[in-house]
């Protein structure tokens, strides 16, 4: 025969035992002894320090330093005053005809040569630069120049960037917050039945309409919250601002990029955040991005110092 005391002795181990995973699962700072916190926040650094290598990378956002918008028609491009598309100073002064036709994302493009032909040096897609059909993936290069089409809503746009840019040429580095585990935690994976559509605001006043698979909940100094990714790639993109933008961090939003959920997208599962990897968006860096925000429902109502800080102050 089994004693009470037997019994409520083996249930209390068994709470204790189901205690003690729910405090890892719970990525408590307290969980972790010192060599974690120091391989921990060595993995950081590793990270960040990728992270900066890719910014300053040639033609990492560090190099942006035009946006112009194509208009129906032609678009003369180039450095000269009577430019339509204009290019920085440094850029040839007549680099070429870019006619659009139709709206996005129907529109097509040709390329033409300007009075006196292409420049010296000028190709697309690694190629001498010769007139006709462009696609909206091309990659024209010239000198230490690098210029893309990127459509945004109903609009075509050529991203310039250059090696050369100041910005990139004169970077001394991110500035962050000290790595905290305790910032790093299990979060439930609530699928939605049908992905819903978000709009999502851009800073240049567009709209995007994202699909949105499900939501990721988690607790946080005692607070019970709740973040909506899109899917990019690979990866979920959550797109948020806490109330640290306010003071430290950069106003208008950060960027969060996870793994997909343990039993992906469509089943109930969990998702590992890692605030300490929440990064500033490229507009942090540059007036020539074209961020999203952050919806409502992204918008914390909590603090959360961990992460990437201001690159400037605002």
């Amino acid at each position: 025969m089994i004693s009470g005391n037997r019994v409520r002795r083996g249930l209390g181990m068994r709470v204790a035992a189901l205690a003690a995973v729910l405090a890892v699962a719970g990525s408590s700072a307290s969980a972790a002894g010192p060599d974690d916190k120091a391989s921990y926040n060595a993995s950081q650094e590793q990270w960040r320090a990728n992270r900066a290598k890719s910014l300053q990378a040639p033609e990492g956002w560090l190099s942006l330093v035009g946006l112009e918008w194509l208009k129906a028609g032609s678009n003369a491009v180039g450095s000269a005053p009577e430019s339509t598309a204009h290019l920085p100073a440094g850029a040839p002064a007549h680099l070429a005809v870019i006619e659009q036709t139709e709206k996005v994302p129907g529109a097509s493009l040709k390329i033409d040569a300007p009075k006196g032909g292409f420049p010296a040096g000028f190709t697309i897609d690694g190629k001498p630069a010769v007139a006709g059909p462009l696609s909206l993936d091309s990659k024209l290069q010239f000198g230490s120049f690098v210029v893309t089409i990127i459509p945004r809503g109903e609009l075509l746009g050529l991203r310039i960037k250059d090696a050369n840019a100041p910005e990139r040429v004169n970077f001394r580095g991110l500035n962050w917050y000290a790595p905290n585990v305790a910032y790093r935690v299990q979060a439930k994976w609530i699928p939605y039945q049908r992905a819903h559509e978000v709009a999502i605001a851009t800073v240049i006043g567009t709209t995007l309409h994202e699909k949105v698979p499900g939501a990721a909940e988690f607790q946080l100094n005692g607070k019970t919250l709740r973040l909506e990714p899109v899917v990019e790639g690979k990866k979920l993109f959550f797109i948020l601002r806490d109330l640290t933008s306010r003071t430290t961090t950069y106003g208008a939003s950060r960027f969060l990029y996870t793994d997909f959920p343990t039993q992906g997208l469509d089943k109930a599962g969990a998702v590992t955040l890692d605030f300490n990897q929440l990064q500033n968006p490229p507009c942090a860096y540059t007036n020539f991005a074209t961020c999203p925000l952050p919806p409502q429902q992204n918008k914390l109502q909590v603090a959360i110092p961990v992460g990437e800080k201001r690159f400037h102050d605002e």
